[in-house]
């Protein structure tokens, strides 16, 4: 059975590491200028999520790109 000091201390280990881990991805956005500018639209919001999301992994050397075809608009 497991003591609650044991579960405390591993919740405690994974929040710090998703912290420094979503602190990194804000320096990534703001390395690629993402907060600068008013223009706010969701293109730039769903860009500026996703790094901050996955942008640590370029510093660990993955290089995550996403490959997406939209449908032509009908006419």
């Amino acid at each position: 059975m497991r003591t609650r000091k044991a579960s405390t201390t591993g919740s405690r280990a994974i929040t710090i590491i998703v912290v420094v881990w979503l602190f990194i991805g804000l320096a990534a956005a703001a390395q690629r200028n993402y907060f600068a500018g008013s223009e706010a639209t969701w293109a730039k919001v769903g860009t500026t999520l996703v790094t901050i999301v996955a942008g640590p992994l370029n510093y660990v050397g993955a290089n995550p790109k996403i490959d997406c075809t939209a449908p032509k608009p009908s006419r």
